[in-house]
């Protein structure tokens, strides 16, 4: 007797389709097709930036000119220390035992406020 095979190959087993189930294969087919053109220039023009940014870098912005503030401190006073945040440069000064700290704008340079820190 001769024994059943119960794993058959699938080239074996295969039925051949009706006209229906071909036309919906040819259609699944030119359908991965289709996408993966898609996706493959989709990845070229990803590329092609990258390419393109790299080997034309932009040009750096130019810096603006920055005005002088030397009338913004009074004479005799000493620089202590400089801070830059949040837009706006903080300038702390030292005069006659005196503290002050004055705010200016970043951009303009103009004074936008004053703390003065006198001992009691």
């Amino acid at each position: 007797m001769a024994a059943k095979n119960k794993n058959p190959k699938p080239e074996d087993s295969e039925v051949p389709l009706d006209p229906q189930q071909e036309e919906i294969v040819r259609k699944l087919k030119r359908m991965a097709i289709f996408s993966t053109a898609l996706m493959v220039v989709g990845v070229l023009a990803i590329i092609g930036v990258i390419v393109y940014r790299l080997s034309n870098p932009a040009p750096a912005p130019k810096a603006a000119a920055i005005a002088a503030i030397t009338n913004a401190l009074p004479k005799g006073a000493r620089v202590v220390s400089t801070a830059v945040s949040d837009g706006r440069i903080v300038v702390t000064l030292e005069r006659d035992g005196v503290t002050e700290m004055r705010v200016f704008d970043l951009l303009t340079l103009q004074l936008r406020g004053t703390l003065r820190l006198e001992p009691q």
